[in-house]
């Protein structure tokens, strides 16, 4: 009876039958004992992308809510979990830091352009561990960390300003500007000089660097599904960044080769010369390296990134949030003015005293989150957090956008409130759920010369300057623009000078 029902089926039938087959068979697969749970079916082929949206912070926060600590997804086939949890994102990257420090495999970045895994944000294993201990060492050796570095920033934030005022208050997007300001820091560690900012070269490489972080979104289903990147016609720009990065590359080897050229080899005040007299003293040694001037390029390349990014994504967030709420940045002033008073800039020494700036400054970086996800690790061995087994080879994503909106950690997340980083008696609390640079061993290398530029920048910015509203009846939207990292969208603003008192 069932043989000949099932010979009188049509064809259609028969597909329906085998995907349903296909599908319980999929989620039926044993899990490993104690696996995160997931928030709903995953189907073949492309797991949980269905449930997705196309920025997908709303669905980890409400996922974060349901399923606790942490879940597991299906990226196309790829098993990713995500840690929601500050006690879980610090177990893994901090108490098990061996068994988080490598970075994705099956990233399309990574394996798209394999050189780019040489240089410090992509790399794993042994290289990584070199290189990053060598850039340390290098920085330390610089300044990073000491008063000398912070001379430097200041130099560049004196530029800022002078360029800020010659708008004489005229609505401008100076986001350019920010990022060609906040660049020559880092320009001047790494190659021992500022750029003018008509520099041709200067420019193009900026430019590039922002091309990249804005077009890398719209290649993420090359993550899953790389096989897309032999679509006609580029819909998902993979020869597009691929031009990209390939001129990234000339221009910061051009820049490399032009620093080689100019400075004397025996010199030792700019990062390109001690990591080349690094790489020497190893190899004249005898000792065992990794490190070589090809992967110097890349890590050029990855610095002036990094660099950059952040510090001058994070100011403009600052001067916009300044924006939705004045009588923060009246608050700043006035603590500058009784702190430094306005006849000469802040320096490093006055950020114990500009107590309200610095909890400003955190909860800009908490509400804002640029790097919701961090960047992906990689589980190196089957291990244990929080109770939840993570296999080998898992895609792990710390939800630090999660943790800075946890309302179980800060009452009202959704509210912007500076005080909440203040105590009673006016000091600083240092939470440790605030995590902008991540945390572990792949906590970013520049953070405490991120933490000093912002200072000096936004110290320096509200004392000569009353930030207005462009059009005060529409101020420019909260919210951000999800990509490689989160930004607000390009607004105007109206930079007013203060008198001085």
């Amino acid at each position: 009876m069932l043989e000949e029902l099932l010979s009188t089926l049509p064809t259609w039938a028969w597909l329906v039958v085998v995907l349903i087959s296909l599908v319980w068979w999929y989620n039926h697969k044993p899990a490993p004992p104690n696996y995160p749970p997931s928030p709903g079916l995953s189907l073949p082929l492309i797991g949980h992308l269905y449930l997705m949206e196309k920025d997908p912070r709303k669905n980890f926060r409400q996922w974060a809510r349901t399923l606790g600590g942490a879940f597991s997804l299906k990226m196309g086939t790829a098993p990713f979990v995500v840690l929601n949890k500050y006690e879980l994102i610090h177990e893994a990257l901090v108490k098990q830091g061996d068994n988080f420090s490598n970075r994705s495999t099956i990233d399309f970045f990574s394996s798209q352009f394999p050189e780019r895994t040489n240089g410090i944000a992509l790399s794993s294993g042994p290289l990584w561990k070199e290189i990053r201990t060598a850039s340390m060492t290098i920085m330390r050796y610089l300044g990073m960390g000491k008063n000398i570095l912070a001379d430097k920033i200041s130099d560049v934030v004196e530029v800022y300003l002078q360029e800020l005022s010659h708008l004489n208050g005229r609505a401008t997007n100076v986001r350019n500007l920010t990022n060609a300001c906040v660049a020559n820091v880092i320009c001047s560690i790494i190659f021992g000089k500022k750029f003018k900012m008509s520099d041709p070269t200067f420019n193009q490489l900026l430019h590039l660097n922002e091309t990249l972080a804005s077009t890398l979104s719209s290649t993420s289903l090359l993550n899953i599904f790389p096989f897309l990147k032999y679509i006609p016609f580029d819909p998902l720009n993979t020869k597009y960044v691929a031009r990209i990065v390939t001129n990234i590359k000339l221009y910061t080897r051009e820049l490399v080769n032009k620093c080689l050229e100019e400075h004397d080899p025996d010199c030792d005040d700019n990062f390109i010369l001690c990591f080349v007299n690094e790489i020497k003293t190893k190899q004249e040694g005898r000792s065992h390296t990794l490190l070589d001037e090809e992967k110097l390029g890349v890590l050029v390349e990855d610095l002036l990134a990094a660099g950059t990014e952040t510090t001058s994504t994070t100011i403009m967030w600052a001067m916009l949030y300044a924006l939705h709420y004045p009588e923060t940045q009246e608050k700043i002033y006035q603590e500058i003015v009784d702190s430094v008073g306005t006849n000469r800039s802040p320096t490093i020494y006055d950020k114990p005293n500009l107590k309200y700036l610095n909890a400003f400054t955190m909860e800009v970086q908490r509400i804002t989150t640029i790097f919701p996800l961090a960047l992906i690790h990689e589980c190196s061995q089957d291990t244990t957090v929080g109770g939840y087994t993570i296999p080998k080879g898992t895609q792990v994503l710390p939800n630090l956008d999660f943790v800075h909106n946890d309302q179980q950690v800060w009452g009202d997340p959704g509210n912007f409130r500076p005080e909440r980083f203040l105590d009673d008696h006016g000091d600083v609390i240092s939470r440790e759920e605030l995590m902008p640079f991540s945390i572990g061993r792949r906590v970013c290398l520049g953070e405490s010369l991120a933490k000093t530029e912002l200072f000096l920048f936004l110290s320096a910015l509200f004392q000569r300057f009353r930030l207005l509203p462009a059009d005060p009846p529409h101020l420019p939207t909260l919210t951000g623009v999800f990509g490689l990292t989160v930004g607000p969208e390009g607004f105007e603003i109206r930079l007013a000078e203060r008198e001085t008192i």
